[in-house]
């Protein structure tokens, strides 16, 4: 007896997984009890900059493969990249591995890449544009969304005194987090939108290249990432990078004291 095989359903590809539906738990669980008060401060602060951290890795995917879809690429559904599970990119390392490591050793967002996109499905070179800047425009939507309860003084707490090289903010560690998460959001999509092969920045222009110039920068795509963080680790470029970064959020009406506070908050294995 021979049995046919079920072809998977459009639903099933595009289905949210339920490891993204556990991230959005934890991060809602632990944003609640950062704002009540509940459980140790900085260990709640730590989960839920990692869990929306790694949500919006996954959004920031999710929007490159949802924009290819539309964009002419109909393979991103069978490949489950509409899942918003991140087990199913091409690279967890480059995806999630290496930039929660980054974020606990420097507090840098980096930019997360690993959804393939058959880029020959693609007709057009505005299209081919929109598929890269998906991704960091995620990113800066995100970190609006999440600055606003704090420029908009919806968490200010006339209960709550925390003092941070003579700063004293009457706020829940709640706006603490959202102050070091939006930072990284910020960060995240600066970075990826820097014209360096490898990054965003890079797939929105490349289109626009001439053939020669393209086959020319080819060889270096693999570097690109690492030769940015290189210079980031240089203590005048990293300087520059953050006022660049802190500016931003300053013009979205958040103080950078909220993220840095937030950062060293964070760290919580430092005691």
């Amino acid at each position: 007896m021979t049995f046919a095989a079920t072809p998977r359903s459009r639903s099933e590809d595009r289905r949210i997984s339920p490891v993204f539906w556990v991230l959005l738990a934890a991060l809602g669980t632990s944003g609640w009890a950062l704002y009540s008060g509940y459980g140790n401060m900085r260990f709640g602060i730590f989960l839920f900059v990692v869990t929306g951290w790694m949500v919006s890795l996954c959004l920031h995917e999710y929007a490159h493969a949802r924009t290819a879809l539309h964009g002419g690429d109909i393979t991103v559904g069978a490949k489950g990249y509409l899942t918003l599970n991140p087990l199913k990119y091409a690279n967890a390392l480059l995806s999630f591995v290496l930039p929660i490591v980054f974020m606990l050793l420097g507090g840098i967002g980096l930019p997360g890449g690993a959804v393939w996109i058959e880029r020959h499905r693609i007709q057009g070179r505005l299209k081919h544009s929109l598929v890269s800047a998906a991704g960091p425009l995620v990113n800066l939507v995100a970190a609006v969304l999440i600055l606003v309860p704090v420029s908009a003084g919806w968490l200010d707490d006339p209960e709550v005194h925390t003092t941070w090289n003579g700063y004293e903010l009457m706020v829940s560690p709640l706006a603490l987090a959202l102050g070091f998460l939006g930072m990284l959001q910020l960060s995240a999509a600066l970075l990826n939108l820097l014209p360096v092969p490898g990054l965003d920045g890079y797939g929105i222009v490349e289109p626009w290249l001439s053939y020669k110039t393209r086959r020319a920068v080819e060889p270096f795509a693999p570097y690109g990432m690492l030769a940015v963080f290189a210079l980031l680790w240089q203590p005048q470029v990293n300087r520059l990078f953050f006022d660049a970064v802190y500016g931003v959020m300053e013009l979205l009406g958040v103080d950078r004291v909220y993220a840095q506070i937030g950062h060293e908050l964070f760290r919580f294995w430092t005691g």
